[in-house]
Order: structure tokens, then C-alpha cells, then sequence
């Protein structure tokens, strides 16, 4: 039994005499989320098949004895766990065989007496033995409790007893305020990782607030010591990180198993780096070896840990005087931090908004300096969207960050970055109510622009197919018949046009969202397109007949383009950039002839308008033939 295996234990502590000067117990508080069984939908670790059937069979008595110790004990109980079968006892010749009673159910609880100082510890396991016993008759005879304090599952641990340990993490815990569960983990890990790696594991260290009593079950934290000395197919560092990975893999392993939900930390070193940060006097390693609890050791952390108490171990003269320019190493460090803060956290907290907001603006990225520029041009004059305040602020956050650049500012303070942290918070929110304001503005002009230029390209398209006296309302019936039935164009298109008609007051009527403004953009680009398509077939159609070719010299080729009052003339078809605009006269002449350029042709025939009754006399020809200078050949198509 737990109770007579802890006597031993008991023997190593100071026994200091102790009034009990009340009989109630004063009980420490503990601030954290218990896990009890006895509250519906509590998550527990998996219990044995074995553990699970007396807790079934005994619920009711459980939850009375559960709910009865707590009531007394208040936050003082750590944990309430179900004991595996105890191991029989070994008989001894000549001394009469004590009888075991099968239905004796073993209670395991776990006491904090961190904070106990009204009495002795020996005098504490004593008082809340009885109690507990008391209430354990008065609910169910069989119910055996084994109390036990933190201080002593600790002394097991430093005295290797590992057979005490194991079997309390085997318990079916019902209670416990997170040291149970991380036992029970921690077993199951260190067991699968002690096998697995064998003489390597020389230490299995519980570590943290584990054993203090204030551990909550979502943090368990573990170091495991790995023996390196003797390895040598492969360096340190990768026999570290490779056993690392496996050691943490087992650990998400060792949780699904005992059904602990917790966050599972595990540090694994290296011997000789442990060694190294002894030396260094590393205080993390330090920390550890002062609270740290082994669950199990082949005497290397024991021995540590004791030396440390005795102050054997002390710091080397170079870990002395490495952590006093620690501190100098550090304080210029964190001047750098508060330096790289401004010089770029917050600059570019600014810029990268600012340069947004100008390319939402239709322009390329600027360069900051720029950025700053037509921020003040574009926002603050021309538009009057944004506040001048704003465009210093982003000038003043700017300028310090060049400042620091070109080493020209080489410390700041806090005040200072607390300044610039307000001020950028304040440029920030600004731009985002900016950015609102651009974007419901641009939406506008979206809709207005697609609305405008569908139309117009409609209207185009209408009366290049003949249609007269074409108005909006007229638009799109004109369209179904002219273009979708007469030039075979998808019927889709014309609900697409009635779509983009419609948008327009809608959005005026703040009817539209900005899904349903993006999907009529998307419509209209392609309606816009197909318009275009069919209007510039049409035209390539129309501006065939207005052409008159003709050839002249070796092979060389010209040509005549006669809109409604004007005329092109290209001479040579190699030199399609050589070309003359002229006036065309009633008669059908070319009069005025200049020099023009290709891209006052592809304007002309964007609106070309072709004469009503297009005659080509015999004067034009001549015209032609004085204007090459030799004889030429007519070539028309029309």
C-alpha cells in the first residue's frame, strides 16, 4: 500500500514540533479549472478497462466521497484518483498469511502542503488520513483511502522509487487539479522514450510549476537528457534535433493515449551542452536543477541537483564575467530594437498604406519621398480628401527613418517611439477611412463609366447597322433584333446591356453591393468587347469600299482612302507612315494635300462617314498620275 511505502520517506524529513492551534485546517487557494468527474462533461484521462468497472459499478459512492472531500479540504486537494490492484505481498515463513479483500477499492489522494504552516507535515498526513478514512466508512466500506503529500511523491522522486511513481500515474484519475494528469502523460512518454533510446536517457526531469502545486492541467512541461559522449556517427547537433523530432512525436503520442488534453512541452538536451550551460552558469539550467523533479535518472541530475544545494556548484570567473557584459550587450540590443522599430516597422507601416492608396488613385508606386509629395498634391490640394496634419506625420516618420539610415540619429527613447507609434496609429486609421471614401468613389465613376461607354459603343453599333433616331429607350429592342438576331450574336448579351442599363440607378439607389458592382464590371468588359468586335468588322467592311489601290513603277502599290469630306492618300505601301490628308471636294477631288500621320487616319476612321453617292471621276485619276509622276494602274475593290 502507498501508505506504508511512504514511512520511509516520512523518516527523511525534519520533524518540526507544531501547535495545532485549531482543529479545521487553513487551505491554500489555487486558481485553476479543476477537472472532476463528478461535473457533467468533464474530460478526464482514459481509465483502464479494469479502473473504468469499479468506477462504473461505484459511481454514486465515488462522486459522495469525491464531493464530501472537497467540501472539507476545500482547494487543498490536488487530486483524486482510483490505485491499480496492489502488487501481493511476498509471504514470510513462520508468520501467518494475511488475507486480501478483493472488493477493497483503493483511493490514491494527493495533498498540497506547499503552504502548510500550522503543523508538521507527519502531523498534517495524519489528520488527513482520519478524515478522510471517516468519510470514506461513512460512504463505502471497501473505499481504502492512501493520502499522500506533494512533498512526499517529490522525496520518491529524488530517491528513484520509481515503482511509487508509476503506480500513481497507473491510477483512473477522477479529480485533479493538473499534477495527475501530467504524471500520467509524463509516465507514458518517459516509458515509450526510455525504451526506445535505452542507456541514452540518463535524465527524465519534470520541470516548471509541475510539482509546486500550481500546475494547471493545459501546461506540462518536461526535459529529457540525452547521453551524446559516446556517439559517433554523427555530430551533436544532429543527434539532438534528430532525437528531438521522435522524442516530441512520442509525446503527441502519450497524449492521445491517456486521453490528457494539455499542451505538452518537451526540451530535450544534450549532455555535453547540459554540462557546458552548468558551467556557463546558463540560469534557465540553473532553475531546473533547483526545482526540477527527475521521474527518472541513471545519477547524473540527482547528483547535480544536490551539489547545487550544497553550493559546490559555482559559477566559473568567465560565466561571471560573460553575464556582466551581458547585461551592456543587451541595453545596446534593445537600443537597435527601438532603432529597427522606427527605421523600419514603423516607416514601413506608413508607406506601404500610403503607396496603396496612389496606386487606388490609378498611379504606379512612388518612391517615398515622392509618395509624401503627391500625397500632399493629390489628397490635400487637388482632391481635398485627406487632412494636411496627416501628410506630415508621414513626412516626420519618413524623415526619421533617412535619419536613421544615413546614421544621423542614433538613439531613441521610449517617449520617442511611443510618439511615433500614436502618430502612426493615427495615419493608419486616417488612410483606412481614406481608402473607404476612394473606393466608393471610384465604384461611382465604375458605374458611370461602364454605364457611358456601353452605351455610346451601342449607339455606334446601331447606326452603323442603320438604325435612325436611336435613344436609350429604343436601345435595347434595336439591339435583339439588329445585332443578336441580325449578326447572330449570343441572346445573352442583350439581358447583359438591359443588366448594365439597370446598374446605374441601382447603384444610385445604394441598391448595389460590391459583389454585384464587381460581377456587372466583369459582364460589361465583355460586352464592351464583343460591341467592339462586331463595330470594327462592320467597319473594316465599310472602310473596304472606300479604298481605291493603285500600282505604279516595279510592283510598287498605293492607296486612295475617300471618307465623307476628307481623303486619305498613302503613296507607298512600304512607307505606310508617309501619309497625306486631303479635303474631298462635291466632285469627288482631293484638294489641300498635307502631310498627315497614322494616328490622325486610325482617328478619322474610328467616325468614318462615307459619301452618299460615291462617284470616282476620270480628274481623280490624273490627279494621281501628276501626283507619282509616272503612270499608274487603277486597283478598286469597291
Amino acid at each position: 500500500m502507498v501508505k506504508k511505502a511512504t514511512s520511509k520517506i516520512k523518516k527523511v524529513e525534519t520533524k518540526k514540533k507544531a501547535e495545532i492551534k485549531s482543529k479545521e485546517v487553513t487551505m491554500p487557494k489555487a486558481g485553476h479549472v479543476e477537472v472532476d468527474a463528478t461535473k457533467p462533461g468533464a474530460t478526464l484521462p482514459i481509465l483502464s478497462p479494469e479502473l473504468k468497472k469499479k468506477y462504473d459499478d461505484n459511481k454514486k459512492d465515488f462522486d459522495k466521497f469525491i464531493k464530501g472531500t472537497l467540501e472539507k479540504f476545500d482547494k487543498y486537494i490536488t487530486g483524486i484518483s482510483i490505485l491499480p490492484p496492489l502488487p501481493p505481498k511476498q509471504s514470510i515463513p513462520g508468520v501467518p498469511e494475511q488475507k486480501v479483500n478483493p472488493d477493497e477499492i483503493h483511493i490514491f489522494v494527493l495533498v498540497d502542503d506547499g503552504d502548510v504552516k500550522k503543523m508538521t507535515r507527519q502531523e498534517l498526513i495524519i489528520r488527513l488520513t482520519d478524515i478522510t478514512n471517516k468519510i470514506a466508512k461513512e460512504v463505502n466500506g471497501n473505499f481504502k483511502p492512501q493520502v499522500m503529500l506533494i512533498s512526499e511523491l517529490k522525496e520518491a522522486c529524488y530517491d528513484a522509487k520509481h515503482d511509487i511513481v508509476a503506480m500513481v500515474a497507473a491510477s483512473g484519475v477522477l479529480f485533479d487539479r493538473g499534477l495527475l494528469s501530467a504524471l500520467k502523460v509524463a509516465q507514458v512518454h518517459m516509458t515509450r522514450v526510455v525504451r526506445k533510446f535505452e542507456k541514452y536517457v540518463v535524465s527524465y526531469i519534470a520541470v516548471g510549476s509541475l510539482f509546486r502545486g500550481d500546475s494547471a492541467p493545459n501546461d506540462i512541461d518536461v526535459a529529457i537528457v540525452i547521453d551524446d559522449t559516446d556517439v559517433k556517427k554523427m555530430s551533436r547537433y544532429e543527434l539532438r534535433d534528430k532525437l528531438r523530432a521522435i522524442i516530441i512525436n512520442y509525446g503527441y503520442e502519450a497524449g492521445q493515449e491517456t486521453g490528457v488534453k494539455a499542451d505538452f512541452h518537451i526540451q530535450t538536451y544534450i549532455l555535453t551542452d547540459f554540462w557546458e550551460n552548468i558551467k556557463d552558469a546558463n540560469p534557465v539550467i540553473f532553475t531546473m536543477l533547483r526545482d526540477g523533479v527527475p521521474l527518472f535518472d541513471r545519477g547524473v541530475f540527482m547528483p547535480w541537483k544536490l551539489l547545487l544545494q550544497m553550493g559546490r556548484i559555482k559559477p566559473s570567473p568567465e560565466a561571471i564575467d560573460m553575464n556582466m557584459e551581458i547585461g551592456d550587450k543587451l541595453l545596446d540590443r534593445t537600443k537597435q530594437k527601438l532603432l529597427s522599430v522606427v527605421g523600419e516597422d514603423l516607416f514601413y507601416a506608413v508607406m506601404n498604406p500610403t503607396q496603396a492608396a496612389l496606386m487606388l488613385y490609378g498611379l504606379p508606386p512612388p518612391t517615398p519621398k515622392e509618395a509624401v509629395k503627391l500625397m500632399e498634391e493629390i489628397y490635400v490640394k487637388k482632391e481635398k480628401m485627406l487632412e494636411q496634419k496627416y501628410v506630415d506625420i508621414l513626412e516626420n516618420i519618413r524623415q526619421t527613418f533617412k535619419d536613421i539610415e544615413h546614421k544621423k540619429l542614433k538613439e531613441v527613447s521610449g517617449s520617442d517611439v511611443d510618439k511615433l507609434i500614436k502618430d502612426c496609429k493615427a495615419y493608419l486609421d486616417r488612410i483606412k477611412k481614406l481608402f473607404i471614401e476612394i473606393q466608393k468613389r471610384n465604384e461611382e465613376e465604375t458605374v458611370v463609366e461602364i454605364h457611358n461607354t456601353s452605351l455610346n459603343l451601342t449607339k455606334d453599333l446601331l447606326e452603323e447597322l442603320g438604325a435612325e433616331g436611336v435613344t436609350v429607350d429604343k436601345m435595347p429592342s434595336l439591339f435583339k433584333k439588329l445585332v443578336c438576331d441580325g449578326e447572330k450574336v449570343p441572346v445573352k448579351y442583350h439581358k447583359v446591356l438591359l443588366d448594365i442599363m439597370k446598374t446605374k440607378k441601382d447603384f444610385q439607389a445604394k441598391k448595389l453591393s460590391k459583389q454585384e458592382i464587381n460581377k456587372v464590371r466583369k459582364e460589361a468588359r465583355e460586352y464592351i468587347r464583343l460591341v467592339m468586335n462586331v463595330l470594327d468588322s462592320k467597319r473594316v467592311q465599310k472602310l473596304s469600299k472606300s479604298k481605291i489601290q493603285f500600282k505604279y513603277g516595279k510592283d510598287k502599290l498605293g492607296e486612295l482612302i475617300l471618307l465623307e469630306k476628307v481623303g486619305f492618300m498613302i503613296k507607298d505601301f512600304s512607307k505606310r507612315e508617309n501619309i497625306m490628308i486631303g479635303q474631298l471636294t462635291k466632285d469627288g477631288m482631293l484638294t489641300n494635300l498635307k502631310k498627315s500621320s497614322p494616328a490622325e487616319y486610325e482617328k478619322y476612321i474610328k467616325g468614318m462617314k462615307l459619301p452618299h453617292n460615291r462617284l470616282i471621276k476620270p480628274q481623280l485619276f490624273e490627279f494621281v498620275k501628276d501626283l507619282i509622276g509616272e503612270e499608274v494602274e487603277i486597283i478598286w475593290k469597291g
